[in-house]
């Protein structure tokens, strides 16, 4: 082979790695094993996930701490809104998908035959990209949950033989809208159509839809990426806030933002591969993984 041939074949090899902008790398298992003392409220063992024939997450091990924000990030398509997914099964109304691996919520394995999706997805809230408030009142938007669940009634049977939650109900909407710091903004509106508000406001409306029923877990797909810088910095202060009786799990593909509000952060990498798992100033300033060291200075992603 000549030298120009050389030349050329190395030149196309350079310029393939700069379009991926990823380079090669052996993972090690414990980089990914984050060790913050006590029980983990989620467990996940041997996590994979095919889409038909892509193989979209790759044995994953992740255990993720009660009261505390984990940020999962990495480039589109790496994994991380599937992994999301299977903390409360949603990836089960996808007819292609199929998970093997485990999946333990407080001790529970949510994968074994039997399991009630409605009660887990009780416990493993979720709060999507786009706000999706019902077409109803801001009040029915926060007790559609318990009224479905059956935990307050405010029926005409209920009413007549004197077992009416009204009063619980007003309680619990408004306990609802101060956590998600909504309340003092709505308090004078509770009958009107949740449409009306703006994209900040009805997201803080569904993550308070999300507490109504009293979850262990809330997971959040990029929460913010559609709203304003404004309503952004109002949705980082409650996550925070929310850390602190809840275990939040985040999707994000702001890396500012994850070093802002996590306690400890995952990334995910070309192939579905959780490459890095730790505390989050750590994953920022002293990765041990070169991708994704390269990943967060963004010579990649």
């Amino acid at each position: 082979m000549s030298n120009a041939d050389t030349t050329t074949q190395d030149q196309h090899a350079q310029a393939a790695q700069t379009t991926t902008g990823e380079t090669v790398e052996e993972v090690r298992d414990e980089w990914a094993d984050y060790d913050f003392g006590g029980e983990p409220m989620v467990s996940v063992e041997g996590l994979n996930v095919h889409y038909g024939s892509d193989h979209a997450l790759k044995g994953v091990a992740m255990d993720i701490p009660d009261e505390s924000v984990t940020a999962l990030i990495g480039p589109s398509g790496c994994g991380k809104s599937t992994y999301l997914r299977c903390l409360n099964r949603m990836n089960d109304r996808i007819k292609a998908a199929s998970v093997d691996g485990s999946v333990e919520v407080g001790g529970e394995e949510i994968y074994q035959d039997g399991t009630n999706l409605v009660e887990l997805r009780k416990r493993v809230g979720m709060v999507f990209q786009a706000p999706n408030p019902f077409p109803k009142s801001i009040r029915d938007n926060i007790a559609y949950g318990p009224r479905k669940h059956g935990d307050i009634d405010t029926g005409l049977v209920s009413r007549l033989f004197g077992r009416d939650d009204r009063e619980r109900e007003d309680e619990l909407v408004e306990q609802c809208l101060r956590d998600a710091a909504l309340w003092d903004e709505v308090a004078d509106r509770l009958d009107d159509n949740a449409l009306g508000l703006s994209g900040g406001q009805q997201q803080r409306l569904c993550i308070a839809r999300a507490l109504a029923v009293d979850p262990d877990v809330l997971l959040m797909d990029e929460p913010a990426s559609a709203l304003d810088p404004i309503a952004t910095a109002k949705i980082e202060d409650l996550i925070e806030e929310l850390a602190e009786e809840y275990t939040v799990v985040v999707v994000t593909h702001n890396m500012q933002q994850a070093a802002r509000i996590s306690d400890q952060t995952a990334v995910f990498l070309t192939g579905g591969e959780l490459v890095e798992y730790g505390d989050t100033d750590q994953i920022f300033e002293n990765p041990e993984s070169q991708r994704v060291e390269d990943y967060i200075t963004g010579k990649f992603g």
